[in-house]
């Protein structure tokens, strides 16, 4: 009997691990598509002050993506590119191009609440966590994503809660690898693109004390998926030529 109950238990355990990537699989599919284009509000608020960003962002798959910063104008065609998990900054004030390393990944982006990896999305949940279900309510399907082994990543665990309806996120608890807190981030405001359900209301709050009252806010105002963008975004070249 006793027997019986272990050989149970690891094929409960593999079924619910193969639901997890299943999941999370379809979850990367929506958020990314073949291709995507998309309008961003970033609203940051901190102990000193507020601010708004204007982005304009490109992606690619998993591996290519670019951003341009259309305001504040001080920020103006400020340009990232994100280029098989290396990343670049050109600065168009000092006319630079600034190659940011693997170390600065868990970085403040800009000083918002966002990290330069959520930024140029380099992380991948399918290829760098092995992704385990710990809980359903309804649709909402709550999965832990533990990174696999000898891949760099910068988050030690993920706890995210998806909605498998629409295949959204709805919550995503960020810990560091010695099992802290460092920030939530919550999803809301479901809306359709094409044929993708996109969240399109995101709040980020951090867990540091120092960082009490700070919040980023995030809106997406329009997304364009699978419109075959051009691969001329996605060279170091792109940096300058479309910073203007």
């Amino acid at each position: 009997m006793k027997k019986l109950l272990i050989i149970l238990a690891f094929f409960t355990t593999l079924l619910f691990a193969n639901d997890a990537q299943t999941i999370i699989k379809k979850l990367e599919k929506n958020l990314r598509g073949t291709d995507v284009y998309s309008k961003i509000e970033m609203l940051i608020k901190t102990k000193r002050h507020s601010r708004s960003m204007l982005i304009e962002s490109w992606g690619k798959g998993k591996k290519k993506n670019f951003t341009k910063i259309l305001s504040p104008s001080r920020d103006h065609g400020i340009t990232f590119l994100n280029l098989d998990k290396q990343m670049w900054q050109y600065i168009p004030k000092i006319e630079r191009i600034v190659k940011i390393p693997p170390s600065m990944m868990l970085q403040s982006w800009m000083g918002t609440d966002f990290t330069n990896d959520d930024m140029v999305k380099q992380s991948s949940l399918v290829d760098d966590y092995k992704a385990t279900v710990i809980g359903k309510k309804g649709s909402i399907v709550t999965i832990k994503l533990i990174p696999r082994r000898n891949v760099a990543v910068v988050w030690g665990k993920i706890i995210s809660k998806i909605d498998t309806k629409y295949y959204t996120q709805v919550e995503d608890i960020f810990y560091d690898d010695d099992g802290k807190k460092v920030r939530k981030m919550s999803y809301s405001k479901v809306k359709k693109f094409g044929t993708h359900y996109v969240t399109t209301k995101m709040l980020i709050i951090p867990f540091d004390k120092s960082k009490k009252g700070n919040k980023t806010t995030i809106k997406i105002l329009d997304a364009k998926f699978d419109q075959g963008i051009d691969n001329t975004y996605f060279s170091k070249q792109a940096l300058k030529r479309y910073s203007r």
